[in-house]
């Protein structure tokens, strides 16, 4: 990708200035876009004016039709954005946004019009949030992307509220292209500031990739929550359910285990911890978790991750063969 970076600069000046048209023209001549845009939105680069002005054509077109869908959204002081993706009012938006379930909500459609909602179930560690409408509907809707599809070096768009709603101004549109993906985040260069929390993040086919959640250091490394965060965890989201915590508040037990072992052996117990506090030594190897089968140190850190800090769990583990029953209170990251 970076033999590409000087072209990409230039693609991205040319299509800047030329956004403010309607349709791109030459003279008096409209200018054929009847290109082939699939490689190019996939990570290849344009090759030429008339590929630019395709591009720039297919967005416009693409954005205007996405910025129906996106929604301003108020939870008692807290402002961000959304999306709705079902015609009945499911709105995607991001878990710090909503904060937690069954609180009233207003959500601002993109003409101005106010309509009352309500949150529903939040993913914390994800910052994977879900709300709905709950005034009738029919509403214009983006659908969701089946699977993870978001690539690194594919073109996408954001829209949200910058900032915060502004009165007569509509989701405002930021165009890019993703950097990096994984099951836990996207990065995308979309710029992001206040008040796009919890807006859409699209591909090129118009379907919802991701949800805006945190801003990058580099104002050009933005993180998006994946789509596969609300497709597989939904029936927990739209039941009203809330789990896992925020970055930095999580769970900790102050063990460290071996990733190559196929059981949940415990190499090292960290001085202070809940684990040393009861009674856990290396050598020991968890069996069960809260009353949950532990496999491995990898599903050892699962359970961990499912529980809030004070909470008093059950750890039975082995030790010289003998199986051994204790009680832990789960700390918290950062406290001592």
């Amino acid at each position: 990708m970076t033999n590409f970076s000087g072209f990409f600069r230039f693609a991205a000046t040319v299509l800047l200035a030329l956004f403010s048209f309607q349709t791109p023209v030459v003279g008096d001549q409209v200018v054929s876009t009847s290109v082939d845009l699939t490689p190019i939105f996939d990570g290849q680069p344009p090759q030429s004016i008339d590929d630019l002005l395709a591009m720039q054509r297919h967005q416009q077109d693409l954005a205007d039709r996405l910025v129906r869908c996106t929604v301003a959204v108020v939870v008692d002081s807290a402002h961000g954005s959304g999306v709705i993706i079902s015609e009945d009012g499911y709105v995607l938006t991001a878990a710090h946004v909503a904060g937690q379930p069954n609180r009233r909500a207003t959500i601002i459609l993109s003409d101005g019009r106010r309509v009352r909602g309500t949150t529903l179930g939040c993913h914390l560690t994800l910052d994977a949030g879900l709300m709905k409408i709950t005034d009738p509907g029919p509403w214009p809707y983006a659908e969701m992307a089946e699977e993870d599809v978001a690539r690194r070096g594919q073109w996408c768009l954001v829209t949200g509220h910058p900032g915060g709603y502004q009165q007569g101004r509509p989701p405002v549109v930021r165009i890019g292209r993703v950097l990096s993906t994984d099951r836990f985040a996207v990065t995308t260069d979309c710029t992001l500031v206040g008040g796009d929390s919890g807006g859409p993040l699209f591909d090129m086919e118009g379907r919802v990739i991701g949800i805006n959640s945190r801003i990058g250091r580099d104002l050009t490394a933005n993180l998006h929550v994946p789509v596969v965060a609300y497709r597989e965890n939904w029936d927990r989201l739209a039941n009203g359910d809330q789990w896992g915590h925020f970055p930095g508040t999580g769970p900790v037990i102050g063990v460290r285990g071996s990733q190559d072992s196929e059981q949940a052996r415990i190499v090292q117990v960290y001085p202070g911890t809940p684990a040393e506090k009861a009674g856990i030594r290396a050598g020991d190897v968890i069996v069960k978790f809260n009353g949950k089968k532990v496999t491995d140190f990898s599903s050892l850190q699962v359970l961990v991750n499912d529980c809030q800090p004070g909470d008093k769990v059950s750890v039975e583990l082995l030790r010289d063969d003998r199986r051994v029953l204790l009680e832990m209170v789960v700390g918290q990251q950062g406290s001592p």
